[in-house]
């Protein structure tokens, strides 16, 4: 189940029909999906988005997405620091940028214009979709990190961050 948390007003949201709310409000689409396969390490990029085809299928067709992989972090990832720093750095996208999340967590950190900077810690069955051009950063976590997700594309080169150097990503590590 989803949190977002809006670090500077102390406020923090769990009912997940009212994050729902805030982000559609903000242009963030967000949903939960059932998710009642539970996988182990050695699982396939194949079985895991198999498990979940009925949903994505539908999801991708509507949307007009191409294709779909899965990334998985854990605290084995090689060059793991390295990893984190580029994806906690403010960056956009020129597509929009979806992850269903079959196992673990993560944080999407946004900073949009004439509102607060937020997170959205998404965990198991979570599903955001980032609009292409919106500032964010993900936080997969310093210590212990473990993402298990799907990520469904257009074109895989929509994917490639333009940095913004804005320096605000500082603030909130």
């Amino acid at each position: 189940m989803a949190i977002l948390s809006i670090p500077d007003l102390q406020q923090v949201i769990s009912s997940p029909d009212e994050i729902k709310v805030f982000l559609n409000q903000q242009g963030v689409f967000f949903d939960q999906w059932s998710c009642t396969v539970d996988f182990d390490d050695r699982a396939s990029q194949e079985e895991i988005l198999e498990a979940y085809a009925q949903d994505l299928k539908p999801f991708m067709e509507r949307g007009g997405y191409l294709t779909a992989d899965v990334i998985s972090i854990n605290a084995l990832t090689e060059n793991y620091d390295a990893i984190r720093a580029k994806f906690l750095a403010e960056h956009t996208h020129s597509e929009d940028e979806i992850r269903f999340f079959v196992d673990g967590q993560g944080y999407f950190w946004f900073n949009l214009e004439g509102a607060p900077v937020f997170n959205v810690l998404c965990q198991k069955g979570d599903l955001i979709s980032v609009p292409a051009g919106t500032k964010h950063w993900f936080d997969a976590g310093v210590s212990h990190p473990f993402v298990k997700a799907i990520r469904i594309f257009i074109d895989q080169s929509g994917w490639i961050p333009e940095y913004t150097g804005s320096g605000i990503d500082q603030k909130y590590l």
